[in-house]
């Protein structure tokens, strides 16, 4: 089964909402607008991205003289295309490049770091990476072994150790390896705690300034948001909290297995203006891969 398909099955559940819509809704009237904004908000795109979708598809209806709900299907897939945010740069493969790894405790931070390094292993590029999650013996274990796999060096401290200073070990085995690429796995923060982000905010400053002086020239460094896409509306808010404390560069959406909705990315891409980096539709290296808006909005939709 190819990604795509994999994708696609990943957002049945809203997709198959959305047919209902489509398919029982006969005639665009009053009712099947009022039907595809409430799907829409279900679906975990939030009201904001539901009415604004529902307007503009009201007005291209009145201007092509759409008269069916099948006649609009491919519309919403294009409209919903427009959400995304196009990447400035893939701090994946547009390297050298420092990538931290953020977010809640459970949202696959340390998985998604694994088959990164996997991937980046297997195209020929140089890689490092950090356990700066001191506090879970399990994380650092798990490193370990994604690193064995890959043949990717893991630069770790024991547990409890200061996870900026394990950044700055990571930084410098990077500088004397010729590493391209560095990834750094975090410790699962509560959004909601003031006191865990501002530490957080220093093991970000500790990371950037060691990489401004790297030996071959300054390495720039993305902080990237992992979010458990099947958290819904509460990704919104980590989404929003983790930015404000940090300045987040991008977002990787993982779990879209069959449980999540789906369009929580869209409502994450329409309000912090941040691009979608990567998408994972399973436990697998190769179902972790490049977000591709196009791709993404007619499997939700089921658009050909």
């Amino acid at each position: 089964m190819g990604f795509f398909d994999t994708l696609k099955r990943g957002l049945e559940r809203s997709r198959e909402a959305l047919n209902e819509v489509f398919y029982f809704g006969g005639d665009v009237d009053e009712s099947f607008w009022e039907d595809l904004e409430d799907t829409l908000v279900m679906g975990d795109m939030g009201a904001d991205v539901a009415m604004s979708v529902t307007d503009d598809l009201r007005d291209l209806a009145a201007k092509k003289n759409l008269t069916t709900a099948r006649q609009l299907k491919d519309a919403l897939a294009d409209r919903l295309e427009q959400t995304f945010i196009p990447p400035a740069r893939d701090p994946f493969s547009d390297v050298p490049s420092v990538v931290l790894f953020v977010g809640i405790n459970g949202a696959g931070k340390t998985t998604t770091v694994g088959k990164i390094a996997s991937s980046a292993a297997r195209s020929g590029i140089r890689t490092v990476i950090g356990s700066a999650d001191t506090f879970r013996a399990a994380a650092i274990e798990q490193l370990d072994v994604w690193g064995e796999r890959a043949g990717v060096p893991v630069i770790k401290r024991e547990r409890g150790a200061d996870p900026a200073s394990v950044c700055y070990d990571v930084l410098d085995a990077a500088d004397r390896e010729g590493s391209q690429l560095v990834l750094i796995d975090t410790a699962g923060r509560l959004h909601t705690s003031s006191d865990l982000m501002r530490e957080l905010a220093k093991v970000v400053n500790v990371t950037r300034k060691r990489a401004e002086k790297c030996a071959a020239g300054p390495m720039p460094v993305s902080v990237v948001l992992v979010i458990d896409a099947a958290t819904g509306q509460n990704g919104l808010s980590q989404a929003l909290e983790f930015n404000e404390a940090l300045g987040i560069d991008g977002i990787i959406m993982t779990k879209l297995d069959g449980t999540a909705k789906g369009g929580i990315a869209m409502a994450v891409a329409s309000k912090l203006k941040l691009p979608i980096l990567r998408i994972g539709v399973g436990e697998q290296v190769d179902d972790l891969q490049t977000f591709d808006a196009h791709a993404f909005c007619r499997a939700l939709v089921g658009a050909e």
